[in-house]
């Protein structure tokens, strides 16, 4: 099978490593990549911007396979372009894709098919969103309704900051993704991340993780892209993960198959346990990264099969359950200095020799320049381990973290805390 990935992150790497163990892999390309991907992928040489140049090239090279990694290709709709074309293709419809492109979208399919979700309203005008907020208690959570690059949600302790926030989004701060707000009721509870693949009628649950997002120790510091992660949740028991597939993602994907938009693809609920049980924050419409850099190396040769399936409807034929092997994994990103703000590009990298099995770095934001590796992005590296219990799992990534020279990286040392530390309740 010759197959073509999307993207330059660390997930998109993590989609290689899974897919390269496959007997079946014939050939595999990137577009664009990044300097570990390209360790495993051959380099395509087009705009993924450019549609119809995607096309030609899947075209030139009997692309079997097309995996979109970042949501940005499938809200412009690169899925369409591509299955018009006969090829196949991991990601949905430019219309499935709403999911992740609107939040208001999201709110309304909830709204409309009983999937358990926080109350929010929608405006389209900054003086009745600022009005609206008199409707919230405190904290509440603004979102700026379309794609933010993960910067468009701001949690409002007080209400001068959810009025500073409603008015950023209008004034331009997330671009057009801020020209409609939505406003919503503040969940407490174990925020867990939880990944169904779908092939438009059917779909195999993918397991959960948690993640954590801030980026100071102790979920401390401005919200990032997500600084670590661990599977499986161990919050999320086998009870609730049967309440979120029978309230949460079983009557979404229904629901859009009826409205004649069925979702093909990896979606990932976003969910918080609250204490009246599971409640829906958001739908992404692919993989979360680092989420995939635990998951993926679970699924390990299986994967390409899973998605090839997906892709061409037919996971019906498969096993009812997609059996993870039952190691933890966790991951801890390297991020470069003053990431998730301001920060320079060009810092050079050694890495270790990779001789432990059970420890794969994935690349995010690099480069290779004059055979040197050199930092090209705020995430730059994400060190899994894996283990018989998280406790071996995340001494294997930090002891990798730790062999890892890099003047200009920082991470952080508590990933896993939630799940490793005592409930002394």
């Amino acid at each position: 099978m010759r197959v073509l990935i999307i993207g330059s992150g660390g997930r998109e790497h993590a989609f290689a490593h899974a897919i390269r163990q496959s007997d079946r892999l014939s050939a595999l390309f990137v577009a664009p990549g990044n300097a570990g991907i390209l360790q495993l992928a051959d380099s395509a040489p087009v705009d993924v911007a450019d549609h119809s140049a995607v096309g030609h090239f899947c075209e030139a090279e009997r692309i079997d396979l097309v995996i979109v990694g970042p949501e940005a290709p499938l809200v412009d709709g690169l899925a369409d372009s591509l299955r018009a074309r006969g090829v196949a293709v991991l990601g949905p419809s430019q219309a499935a894709a709403e999911l992740e492109g609107s939040k208001a979208f999201v709110k309304q399919l909830a709204f409309a098919n009983d999937v358990p979700t926080a109350d929010s309203q929608t405006h389209d005008q900054v003086d009745t969103a600022l009005a609206a907020l008199d409707d919230f208690a405190l904290p509440v959570v603004v979102k700026a309704d379309g794609l933010a690059a993960g910067k468009g949600v701001i949690i409002a302790e007080t209400k001068a900051q959810a009025e500073d926030a409603v008015r950023a989004c209008f004034d331009g701060a997330f671009g057009a993704a801020g020209s409609r707000v939505v406003i919503e009721e503040f969940l407490s509870g174990e925020e867990i991340s939880c990944f169904a693949l779908c092939d438009g009628t059917d779909y195999r649950w993918l397991g959960s993780a948690q993640d954590h997002k801030r980026v100071g120790e102790g979920d401390t510091g401005p919200n990032t892209g997500g600084m670590g992660a661990y599977t499986p949740a161990p919050c999320l028991t086998p009870t609730l993960e049967a309440q979120v597939r029978r309230d949460i993602i079983e009557p979404s994907l229904r629901a859009m198959v009826n409205a004649g938009t069925p979702f093909q693809g990896i979606l990932f609920a976003g969910i918080m346990l609250t204490q009246s049980g599971p409640k829906l924050l958001e739908y992404n419409v692919r993989f979360g990264d680092p989420e995939a850099q635990v998951i993926l190396p679970r699924l390990g040769a299986r994967a390409l099969d899973l998605f090839h399936a997906a892709a061409t409807g037919g996971l019906g034929a498969l096993d009812a359950d997609v059996v993870l092997d039952d190691r933890h994994a966790l991951t801890v990103v390297m991020a470069t200095t003053g990431y998730p703000g301001s920060y320079a590009k060009g810092s050079e990298i050694t890495l270790p020799a990779e001789t432990d099995p059970q420890v794969i770095i994935f690349h995010a934001g690099t480069q290779h320049s004059d055979n040197r590796l050199l930092a090209n992005g705020g995430r730059v590296l994400t060190v899994t381990g894996l283990g018989t219990s998280l406790i071996e799992a995340r001494d294997r990534a930090y002891q990798a973290v730790d062999s890892i020279q890099w003047s200009e990286g920082f991470f952080r040392r508590d990933i896993g805390w939630r799940a490793l530390t005592p409930n002394t309740d």
